[in-house]
């Protein structure tokens, strides 16, 4: 037989504890009654060998709110002694413990709604759904739409409208520089939402908001179509609006443009009062009726003059 089988058999088979260790339950109890309390330290459980004359006894743990808990009490015997002493002594969850939930930190636990007045939400400076504003330099990057050229040409034109000589004009006015342009489009901002944090945006929008939503489902028309919807700028407003119904009910929140509901302001046109028939009997105008015929009114004529009906 080789060394390395004998070595894995032997890696197999369970260490026997040490006696006088495994025989020291009264030292265990005596240790995890004093760490804890007369009274909450139940029935002895099994013993675990740790290393060579080192083992650690276990005791049930009758403790409210510690169900399935272990007092573990480790004890030990130095080579050639007949003393066993006390290592530690802790309180370990068992197999069947009750367990507080793992841990998630602040951030991942929030969710929207979750603010109300008062609180307070600090953003990461490494957030990814925001990016930095402009930074106040005058200095168009390489790539930006804001030449020189463009610049001399709002001078010029600033030029022609601005009292006083040329010479006394500012060399950059407000009107064309850069830090204008930015501040109309919102870019003065020390952070302005990223690429990530406009598509996050905008799947949250569409999810809430969106064609696919049940009330949309049942919608006569879309909101692109709606006289209550109100455009936004930007990139967003390509695609979404505010909706202005104070009946709908999306009133002043973002919907997507195919979004809809039953306040659509085209859904339902009041018609127009319908004109009834005109009568077959006028009840309104009175008719003269004659109590005798007229003269002329039979084919023979009537001569002499008229007698009284009745008998000659």
């Amino acid at each position: 037989m080789s060394a390395a089988t004998t070595r894995s058999r032997t890696q197999r088979t369970p260490r026997t504890p040490d006696r006088l260790c495994a025989e020291a339950v009264g030292l265990a109890r005596a240790a995890a009654e004093e760490t804890a309390a007369p009274g909450v330290v139940g029935e002895h459980v099994e013993v675990v060998v740790e290393g060579d004359r080192v083992v650690t006894h276990l005791f049930e743990c009758k403790e409210f709110g510690y169900r399935g808990w272990r007092w573990a009490v480790t004890v030990a015997r130095a080579s050639r002694a007949k003393v066993v002493t006390l290592d530690e002594t802790v309180l370990l969850p068992g197999p069947d413990a009750l367990l507080a939930p793992e841990w998630v930190p602040w951030s991942e636990r929030l969710r929207p709604g979750d603010m109300g007045p008062g609180d307070l939400l600090p953003t990461d400076a490494e957030d990814l759904r925001l990016e930095p504003g402009f930074t106040g330099e005058e200095e168009p990057p390489p790539n930006s739409i804001v030449s020189q050229e463009m610049a001399a040409l709002a001078e010029a034109e600033d030029a022609e409208v601005t009292a006083g000589s040329p010479a006394e004009l500012p060399v950059a006015p407000a009107r064309g520089s850069i830090a204008a342009i930015a501040d109309e489009l919102g870019m003065r901002r020390a952070r302005v939402l990223s690429r990530y944090g406009l598509h996050v945006a905008a799947d949250r929008w569409e999810e809430s908001h969106g064609a696919k939503t049940p009330m949309a489902q049942a919608a006569p028309a879309a909101c692109v179509s709606c006289g209550f919807l109100v455009a936004i700028g930007g990139s967003l407003g390509q695609a979404f609006g505010v909706c202005a119904n104070e009946f709908g009910p999306a009133d002043g929140h973002v919907v997507s443009l195919s979004y809809g509901c039953g306040g659509h302001s085209e859904a339902a046109v009041m018609p127009k009062p319908p004109r009834p028939a005109p009568p077959v009997l006028d009840e309104t105008r009175v008719d003269v009726l004659p109590l005798r015929p007229s003269a002329d009114s039979g084919s023979v004529s009537v001569e002499g003059p008229s007698e009284e009906l009745g008998h000659s």
